[in-house]
């Protein structure tokens, strides 16, 4: 028994008539007769009482029949959504990315998009880089926005920025002026930092660390924001993309960090083994047209 059989006896049970059922369903008396076998079958009962004017449902029909209405309506209302999907005029794109582009990258990035497809819509997921990862590979999120790149052999990767990472630091402090400074200057100074499931925490660990020390954590946040606020508050100093924070006047400073391995790059990324729905697939074709 499948679907289309539930279908056909749905009009059978309506019209009660084998003729005319099979009329209406444009296909002959022993095709139907033998889908109304399978249904009664997988039953295990006889649906309809055989008359000489026709069938008539029993009660065990009447049982079956409100149920294969609903379990057709459900079947046809996920297909229409299932189409509306596939759509790539508007359908939904399930997108993954991290909180550190959250103000920056993925607004203007979905705003140049919805210029060119205003009809398609998003599913957004703002989240560790780890997290991003485990949705990719699952099928939560069709694209994810991180940094950085992920095992080469399982995911498609393209660049959208290379981000420059700076000190932030307190109005009037001694290394606001400077055109770039060595992390290892503020080694004694109070940081502000994401938790430490944050990805771009264990960036900020390991840029410290590269520099011979270990940061005393005065405050932890999951918001970039709130790290940047706070530092303009003169609550310590951080580490953070430059422009990554954006409407704040908190008056925190970014300084450029010296060094080749201060900064970040952020890119697409994607599950090789796996198809785009056509909505995503068009916002991958739009990002790849697009200048790193």
């Amino acid at each position: 028994m499948n679907v289309d059989d539930l279908r056909w006896f749905v009009v059978l049970a309506e019209t009660e008539h084998l003729t005319d059922a099979a009329a209406v369903l444009g296909t002959s008396q022993p095709n139907l007769s033998r889908s109304l076998r399978r249904v009664e079958d997988a039953f295990g009962v006889r649906l309809f009482e055989r008359e000489h004017r026709g069938l008539r449902l029993n009660p065990y029909g009447r049982i079956v029949l409100e149920s294969a209405r609903a379990g057709v309506a459900a079947v046809d209302a996920a297909a229409q959504r299932i189409d509306a999907l596939m759509d790539p005029d508007s359908g939904t794109v399930r997108l993954a990315f991290l909180h550190s582009v959250a103000t920056g990258v993925v607004p203007d990035l979905l705003k140049a998009f919805r210029a060119t497809a205003p009809g398609i819509r998003f599913a957004l997921r703002e989240e560790p880089s780890h997290d991003i990862v485990r949705d990719l590979e699952s099928g939560e999120a069709e694209l994810g926005i991180t940094g950085p790149r992920p095992d080469r052999d399982i995911f498609g990767w393209h660049l959208l920025e290379r981000q420059r990472l700076c000190l932030y630091v307190p109005p009037g402090h001694a290394l606001a002026g400077l055109d770039h400074v060595s992390l290892a200057e503020a080694a004694a100074e109070p940081f502000v930092a994401l938790r430490p499931d944050f990805g771009f925490r264990r960036v900020t660990d390991e840029l410290c660390r590269a520099a011979g020390f270990t940061p005393h954590v005065a405050f932890e946040s999951t918001d970039l924001t709130t790290v940047d606020r706070l530092v303009g508050a003169g609550l310590g100093v951080a580490v953070l993309p430059g422009g990554a924070v954006r409407g704040t006047e908190s008056g925190a400073t970014p300084v450029p960090l010296a060094g080749v391995k201060a900064r970040r790059d952020i890119g697409l990324t994607w599950r090789l083994r796996g198809e785009l729905s056509p909505a995503a697939e068009r916002l991958r074709t739009f990002i790849q047209s697009l200048e790193p």
